[in-house]
């Protein structure tokens, strides 16, 4: 399979790379950015589908982004692969501060005023194996536990809608003259580069044919009639040749 490792990395190895990449952040980035400019596409459609990518990194379905970033930039007619590389603005690094920023957000609109108890984040997230399992095993899902889970969705849905609306757009503005300007360069790159072989092109031929004009010249030099070659006059000391004596 194309770009498929011939050997496969172990887990542990793949979770902290997902955590801290081997070759560093700065090198993620550049080589995402020089990836989004050699997408086929119009600026639009491109800086699009990052935006899409982006705003729904905000939402807390987590798992999903994938499918709901294609979803958005299928329906806004925007680059879908860019969706997919932008949902890379959710990562463990950010999420903290985005689940923190909508839910806080989501808590101010009066998401939270119909819960009496304040969720415990922690609790629930040790809780969730235990819960998984059981649902699993026995098919008794406790429904106890879900209204707690539930009790941060809903805020974190709610502060979610206005931020994705907002990320959209500042990402869209942001990048759409950024990427126009990348394919611009790069577009003049390749006449540059197309220019010096068609060059190199011409003055290979040249030598050629003035290599054979060179062969040519040798051959019909060679090619010379007899007649025109220098004869050598006879001596004196030559005796001369006998009459034949007639009768």
């Amino acid at each position: 399979m194309l770009f498929k490792r011939r050997t496969q990395q172990p887990v542990h190895h793949r979770v902290s790379n997902l955590i801290w990449p081997r070759m560093g952040w700065g090198r993620v980035f550049m080589y995402l950015w020089h990836r989004v400019g050699r997408l086929h596409g119009t600026p639009h459609s491109i800086a699009g589908g990052l935006a899409c990518g982006a705003a729904v990194s905000f939402t807390p379905f987590v798992g999903a982004h994938f499918v709901l970033a294609a979803a958005m930039a299928w329906l806004t007619r925007s680059n879908i692969v860019a969706g997919l590389i932008g949902t890379a603005v959710g990562n463990p690094w950010t999420f903290g501060a985005i689940w923190w920023l909508t839910f806080t957000l989501g808590t101010k609109l009066g998401a939270g005023k119909a819960i009496d108890a304040k969720p415990d984040v922690l609790a629930i997230i040790v809780e969730l194996p235990g819960v998984v399992a059981k649902a699993a095993l026995s098919f008794d899902v406790d429904w106890a536990y879900f209204s707690k889970v539930w009790a941060i969705i809903w805020p974190m849905l709610v502060g979610s809608l206005p931020t994705f609306i907002v990320v959209w757009l500042a990402t869209y503005l942001l990048l759409k003259p950024v990427v126009a300007a990348y394919q611009t360069r790069r577009i003049a790159r390749r006449r540059r580069k197309l220019k010096r072989e068609r060059e190199a092109r011409a003055r290979a031929k040249a030598d050629e044919d003035e290599r054979e004009n060179e062969n040519e010249n040798e051959n019909e030099d060679d090619d010379v009639p007899a007649l025109f070659v220098h004869q050598e006059a006879p001596s004196a000391d030559t005796p001369p040749a006998k009459r034949e004596s007639g009768g």
